[in-house]
């Protein structure tokens, strides 16, 4: 028998050794197999990842990718910004468009727009059209929708939020999440939380009661977990109580996944880390922005060092934070890996469609608020006038474009100009700008090169030669306008165009306004015209949308998600002065509370402009008396409401019945009234329909900050059925005799 050398045995251990190492790599793992359970091949994968392999899953590759871990089979997760569409490509690791010749979209209208229509069947056909488009551009999450409270017309991210209401904002949310997440693409909520203004966003510290964070704040988030199960949040560049939202410990440990039971991803906002330590021990698992952020320039490709890169992977190496604290991140991505791009199942996605067109059209249509009619000024029916002037800017400029990370590169947009001359005919139609912004602009003004005074002398000239007027204005998407970065400068409206407004009624007072914005502005030409329309960024039908409303073959049928004060100062947020906004020294406090928007206007007795939930029509409603199933009610039971709505004029049309609850001796104090419920009713002229609302006692209750949980207190609650939140039609007073105290 030879015998081996030494060197040779040495060889064969080693092949010995190395055999079963391979084969264990190369070997279908369990976590492919789709026959067992999720959170069992999310183990499988985790146990066979180096520790390289799992940092690597909790960081951004790219300014739009992660790198997944491709000795695993685990592929890159990709990301696209929303929340209106799919973004257009960027360039690996800058800000520049890539320039595709494929990566049009459609351009779906503003989230402000679709809380107008008060419709959440709409949300969830708008969540699913959005989220074929970015399952057939092949992205695994969307970054939206946004949900922070209106708390200030000065906000420029207003537009991409559901305005002031939590509840309406929590009913509209849930359905766009689980419409976009049936094509096995991510929803990714945003910003968690009280990102409330641009301004200084990411220096500014928010301190806010907690009955306030759990009341106004936090509901449509907990909704968004709790009813839409969104797989992703992203967190907010503000601090909460002087610790940064991102990676705060009260929000997202204690709030997000120990209250809620959040089993998703928590990521970054592309800057919004800022220490390891907070970022390892307090809950953020994915950082896709620091360096390369667009807020502070810095390295090229420096995404290893990113506070969850490299500087982590040495705090473990070093004993100073606990593997586990990597487990439990990678544990998270992976989750969202196999909802996403592992899941063998998830549809195709398709992208602009005809439904999705129609999609488009739908949610501006229905967004569309028609906010002062004299003398049935509107519909501009054509038989009427034989020259209509139209007056403005924004009745050409692309406004899919511009705002920050909303921007859009739609396949398609049709501007309002375009649509009102399809609808009537070039001929009947005379154009001209009246005053120019320049182009859309993320960080800066920039001027247009246009004339200001031969623009108002054109515009006043074709004005007089008119039937009619129609001037389009408002805001676009231009910095310290409805802007990312920044807030606005005042509630007036920019470019001259108060000025403009005044000069075109006294050559010609047969004139209405259609305002086109995210936000409220001042108004002080309200008297002096004949019809006003509240619209939004309509997106790839805006002119089509514009148009059919204008003339009458849509009848209006949005109605505000916020309130429109007179003046600034009437705002809650604005009321206390400069601690309460926009802050002082990075500071700023939440004085007005639980009492945002119309709770603000209600309870302090102010009149605001126009209402919240106020939107007129081209037909009206008559309502019938309220009735309850009971008078006493019990915590857990449900309290049945129901009364008539007749629509008494001679068109078909849609109100929004809307439910406001009032606590007749409350211990702490509470608004006037507060939304519990609404419905969207569609009605033929003539037809009468019983109108059934039902809704749950223990929405009644308030946030005790005493014990830290929700009280219901027995005493009478009146129920106000309403056509806005200052248009009370019908009222009826219950009581509850038992409180879930007692139990």
């Amino acid at each position: 028998m030879k015998h081996f050398s030494f060197k040779k045995s040495i060889i064969l251990v080693l092949i010995l050794v190395a055999v079963p190492q391979l084969e264990a790599q190369t070997h279908v793992p369990i976590y492919l197999d789709d026959s067992q359970p999720m959170e069992a091949r999310i183990e499988d994968a985790l146990s066979r990842m180096t520790l390289q392999e799992k940092i690597a899953m909790i960081h951004a590759q790219s300014k739009f990718s992660s790198p997944g871990c491709p000795r695993l089979g685990i592929p890159e997760l990709w990301l696209s910004d929303g929340p209106h569409g799919v973004r257009m490509e960027f360039v690996w690791d800058t800000w520049d468009h890539a320039g595709w010749t494929n990566d049009s979209c459609t351009a779906y209208p503003a989230l402000t727009c679709l809380a107008a229509t008060f419709n959440p069947e709409l949300a969830f056909q708008y969540g699913n059209a959005i989220g074929q488009e970015a399952r057939f551009r092949k992205k695994d999450v969307i970054l939206g929708p946004g949900v922070n409270i209106y708390r200030t017309p000065l906000s420029g991210r207003n537009f991409e939020y559901m305005g002031e209401d939590p509840y309406l904002s929590s009913r509209m949310v849930v359905p766009y999440i689980k419409g976009m997440q049936q094509n096995g693409v991510a929803a990714c909520v945003k910003h968690f939380a009280l990102n409330n203004q641009e301004k200084n966003r990411d220096k500014i510290n928010v301190e806010v009661s907690d009955r306030a964070l759990h009341e106004i704040y936090l509901p449509a988030f907990k909704a968004a977990v709790q009813e839409g199960g969104v797989w992703a949040v992203m967190g907010s560049y503000n601090k909460f109580r002087g610790q940064y939202c991102t990676h705060n410990e009260i929000l997202v440990n204690q709030i997000l996944k120990k209250d809620w039971g959040f089993d998703g991803v928590m990521m970054t906002d592309w800057g919004s880390a800022h220490d390891t330590e907070e970022a390892a021990r307090n809950g953020l698992d994915l950082e896709m922005g620091s360096w390369t952020n667009g807020l502070t320039w810095g390295l090229s490709s420096a995404y290893d060092n990113y506070y969850l890169a490299q500087p982590f992977l040495e705090k473990i190496r070093n004993g100073e934070l606990p593997e586990s604290l990597l487990d439990e991140k990678v544990r998270r991505v992976l989750r969202l890996c196999y909802r996403t791009n592992m899941d063998r199942n998830r549809p195709y996605g398709c992208k602009l469609t005809p439904e999705h067109t129609a999609i488009a059209r739908q949610v501006a249509e229905e967004g569309i608020v028609l906010l002062k009619n004299d003398n049935n000024f509107f519909p501009i029916e054509k038989e009427r006038y034989q020259k209509i002037a139209i007056i403005g800017e924004n009745a050409i400029k692309k406004l899919s474009l511009g705002g920050g990370s909303s921007e859009l590169k739609p396949q398609k947009e049709i501007s309002p100009l375009q649509g009102m001359q399809e609808k009537y005919g070039k001929e009947h139609i005379i154009f001209t700008l009246g005053y120019a912004s320049g182009e859309p602009n993320y960080s800066n003004e920039l001027p247009s090169g246009l004339n200001a005074d031969s623009l108002v002398q054109e515009a006043l000239k074709v004005a007089k030669e008119a039937d009619v007027v129609l001037f389009f204005g408002g805001l676009n998407k231009n910095y310290t306008q409805d802007c990312e970065g920044d807030d606005r400068l005042s509630m007036d409206l920019p470019f001259g165009q108060n000025k403009l407004i005044e000069k075109i009624i006294q050559v010609n007072p047969n004139t209405g306004i259609i305002l086109i914005s995210g936000n409220a502005v001042s108004m002080p030409w309200l008297d002096d015209i004949k019809g006003l329309i509240q619209s939004w960024y309509l997106g790839s039908q805006a002119g089509t949308a514009t148009a059919n409303v204008v003339c009458g073959d849509v009848n209006p049928s949005g109605k505000l998600p916020f309130s429109i004060p007179v003046k600034l100062e009437d705002n809650s947020a604005h009321y206390y002065g400069e601690e309460s906004y926009p802050g002082i020294n990075n500071t700023q406090y939440y004085k007005d509370d639980i009492l945002v928007g119309y709770r603000w206007y209600d309870t302090k007795k102010i009149k605001p402009q126009f209402p919240f939930g106020y939107g007129l029509s081209y037909t009206t409603f008559l309502y019938g008396k309220a009735q309850t199933d009971k008078k006493e009610y019990q915590a857990g039971e449900s309290i049945k409401i129901s009364f008539t709505l007749k629509n008494t004029g001679n068109r078909p049309g849609a109100e929004t019945v809307q439910l406001y609850m009032s606590q007749k001796k409350p211990s702490v104090i509470r608004p006037i009234k507060e939304l519990k419920s609404f419905q969207k009713i569609h009605l033929e002229a003539d037809e009468e329909q019983l109108v059934e609302m039902e809704i749950p006692v223990q929405s009644f209750a308030f946030y005790d900050k005493a014990n830290s949980k929700w009280k219901l207190e027995e005493d009478s609650y009146t129920l106000h059925i309403a056509s806005s939140s200052r248009n009370i039609q019908s009222s009826v007073t219950i009581k509850i005799t038992d409180s879930a105290d007692k139990h």
